[in-house]
């Protein structure tokens, strides 16, 4: 039996460059933005943040990083969360870079570099003793996750997997995970675009599989059951790694032994002050922050359930109030 609350996030780091403009170009468009600052991103790497500012887990990442400026300034936002690090270096190529415009609806468009995060191999997997939980996304090839995958199966290690960016998966992969997140359209390509959320849900053949939908909130499905988890309101000023923080979060609640809905609820509290922030680290909140919001208690609103229960296509008696 493996120690419970100590995870191991394996995936990508990238350095963000961010232009702020009053909406994202559209194909063959060129946009005059505005403000311009780099941040340290990656969703590997946001998650991992997300789930050591979580706390109760301890956090430990692999990660692959080239030997260049932008390697010591991720670096250095992973060691100040207090994320235990195993570094792949590689001197062949640059530290991964993604480059986002994001606009004034808060909406972004997002291009990546992975440079040292294809670096990142089976052999490079750490030992698995101690750990309860491996947390991996789709920025690093994709044998290597399912390799990575495999191997905490084998060793008893639950896997949860955040099934982004978007990309077809081989079924071998898929039946290695415990718990799969994904967004909206991530969940239509690996359902085959089911016409709802919840027959794209019962589509999966995954343990636990759950949907974010941005400010409507999250639907979960393990086994028969369903849950809902509608949002926190909070005035969004950019999404980047809302997603991610909703990640991490949940792998830490999951890991320090909460229940599933407890489990959502934080996650989508953390994932919506993300959203008040500029920035993918820079917006992660420590878990006090997170308490401050599920005391607001504003993801339980009148009407909330029922109108994110319509809007997933699903009968009232088929789902779980939390």
């Amino acid at each position: 039996m493996q120690a419970h609350g100590k995870i191991l996030v394996a995936g990508s780091a990238n350095l963000d460059f961010v232009v702020r403009a009053s909406h994202v170009p559209a194909p063959g468009e060129t946009v005059l933005g505005r403000d311009f600052a780099t941040f340290p991103g990656g969703k590997g790497a946001n998650q991992a943040v997300a789930c050591a500012r979580a706390g109760g887990a301890a956090t430990r990442m692999l990660v692959g990083l080239g030997n260049d400026a932008f390697a010591e300034i991720l670096e250095a936002s992973l060691r100040a969360a207090d994320v235990q690090l195993d570094i792949v270096r590689c001197g062949e190529r640059a530290t991964g870079t993604a480059f986002i415009c994001l606009s004034d609806e808060a909406e972004n468009a997002i291009t990546v570099a992975p440079g040292a995060n294809d670096a990142l191999r089976p052999e490079h997997l750490p030992d698995l003793a101690g750990i309860s939980h491996l947390l991996l996304q789709l920025e690093t090839p994709l044998e290597t996750v399912e390799a990575y995958a495999r191997a905490a199966r084998a060793a008893g290690v639950v896997v949860l997997l955040n099934a982004a960016p978007a990309r077809a998966l081989p079924a071998d992969l898929l039946a290695l995970v415990d718990v799969l997140i994904v967004n909206e359209g991530e969940l239509a390509m690996l359902s085959g675009g089911q016409q709802d959320i919840a027959a794209g849900l019962a589509n999966i053949g995954v343990p636990c599989t759950i949907v974010t939908m941005g400010a409507r909130g999250c639907c979960a499905r393990a086994g028969d059951e369903v849950l809902l988890q509608p949002a926190f309101q909070v005035n969004a000023v950019d999404t980047t790694a809302a997603g991610d923080t909703f990640c991490g979060t949940l792998a830490a609640a999951l890991g320090r032994g909460e229940p599933l809905a407890d489990a959502l609820r934080e996650a989508s509290a953390a994932s919506a002050l993300a959203c008040t922030r500029l920035g993918a680290q820079s917006s992660v909140p420590a878990r006090a922050e997170v308490a401050t919001v599920l005391a607001s208690a504003t993801d339980r609103r009148p009407g909330a359930i029922d109108a994110l229960a319509a809007y997933c296509g699903l009968f009232q008696n088929q789902t779980h109030r939390p």
